[in-house]
């Protein structure tokens, strides 16, 4: 039996964990997965997140993704991981790098079981900044000078893959080679702020192809997780990564309050598991969540299982269907033969379900920008960035 055949049937522990330590974030990201922005004020104490990490400790979860909104922005961050990683927990983090002094960097570099991703979504400022913000570019740029000026090779450079920046493909992995580092690209997906952009940003058809053909020549020293498996329907070469869904069956995520999501592309009621806080922890959801034990129960594929290429895509992404407004046993919207645009053309305008959690600051929210992204005067207190009054 190969390996993905019993990731189906869910494992005693994720084996890909991510859990976002706070919504709070510096940027507003127009593709946002998580609609962050301002702190949500019944986030995890330091206390509380300490219990967790002694949790996955004993569940022997070894290493976990960490993200937010902007993780560094929480003042006990520091504080956390050192914890994780003298409990065998390793930490990856996910940054836009605005903390990542060379200082930081340093203590990074002398650190064991850490690693470190910085997020870019242009290879130039023109257009990464259209979509995370003015300066964001020069300060991830910053950030990576600083980790490999430590020593620190082989952090990770993650890239959301958009029809702006599939042209920059060559680019991308040419700066992650000038600083040692390894590029990560991942797939545009219609949750939480990207919801609003997804028909702006998603890369056309013939660039699908494009991104295919590029992961054939290079996908070997690039990783891709599971986003990109409903590409392999465009050829007979597989391309590298897990080629399954694994929402509850090895994934799954806790956000800032403790609640625990079948998918971080997926953080919507429908697939809320439980939450931390309730009896028996994380371990009660994981192992007895009905909602997990619905996800990896045999599944039909539906429509899929008559095309000729399910066994390659296995119907896609389920966070992409459901905010698209597809079922969840049809084909994937970015499907490449086609197979979703009659579904797509029978959703209604207004019809498909729509992120339930937002924590952006409201001040900046606006349609996706055409060019450079202008920066407007917050009008409330709580939309005040939430580096204010931070160390």
């Amino acid at each position: 039996m190969k390996l993905v055949e019993h990731f189906k049937d869910g494992l005693d522990a994720p084996i890909c964990l991510t859990w976002e330590l706070t919504y709070a974030c510096n940027l507003t990201c127009e593709h946002c997965l998580s609609s962050s922005g301002r702190r949500d004020p019944g986030e995890l104490s330091t206390a509380e997140c300490k219990a967790v990490i002694d949790e996955l400790q004993r569940m022997q979860v070894f290493y976990v993704n960490i993200g937010g909104g902007e993780p560094t922005v929480r003042p006990d961050f520091w504080e956390l991981l050192d914890y994780a990683v003298s409990h065998d927990v390793g930490v990856k983090f996910s940054t836009n790098g605005v903390r990542l002094t060379p200082e930081r960097a340093r203590r990074l570099a002398a650190m064991d079981y850490v690693d470190v991703q910085i997020s870019l979504d242009g290879a130039t400022a023109e257009v990464n900044d259209a979509v995370r913000g003015p300066g964001s570019y020069v300060m991830a740029m910053n950030a990576m000078a600083n980790l490999a000026d430590a020593g620190f090779t082989g952090f990770k450079i993650s890239v959301v893959m958009t029809r702006h920046n599939i042209a920059q493909l060559d680019e991308f992995k040419a700066i992650a080679d000038r600083f040692g580092a390894q590029l990560r690209i991942t797939r545009l997906r219609p949750s939480g702020r990207g919801a609003d952009v997804w028909d702006e940003l998603h890369p056309l058809p013939e660039q699908q192809r494009e991104l295919y053909d590029w992961l054939v020549d290079n996908g070997e020293n690039v990783l891709t997780g599971d986003s990109f498996f409903h590409l392999n329907a465009l050829g007979s070469t597989p391309l590298p990564g897990l080629n399954l869904c694994g929402a509850g069956r090895v994934v799954c995520l806790i956000d800032p309050v403790g609640d625990v999501y079948a998918c971080p592309f997926a953080i919507h009621d429908e697939f809320l598991a439980g939450n931390i806080r309730s009896p028996g922890g994380f371990e009660h959801v994981w192992r007895e969540s009905e909602l997990f034990a619905e996800l990896r129960s045999p599944q039909t594929g539906g429509a899929c299982t008559s095309c000729s290429a399910y066994d390659s895509c296995q119907g896609g992404c389920m966070a992409a269907k459901f905010f698209t407004g597809l079922p969840l046993d049809g084909p994937d919207p970015e499907c490449v033969k086609g197979n979703a645009e009659p579904a797509l053309a029978a959703v209604g305008a207004g019809t498909a379900p729509k992120p339930d959690k937002d924590h952006s600051r409201t001040a900046y929210r606006r349609p996706v920008p055409l060019g450079m992204p202008t920066a407007r005067t917050p009008d409330r207190a709580c939309d005040t960035s939430p580096l204010a009054g931070l160390p």
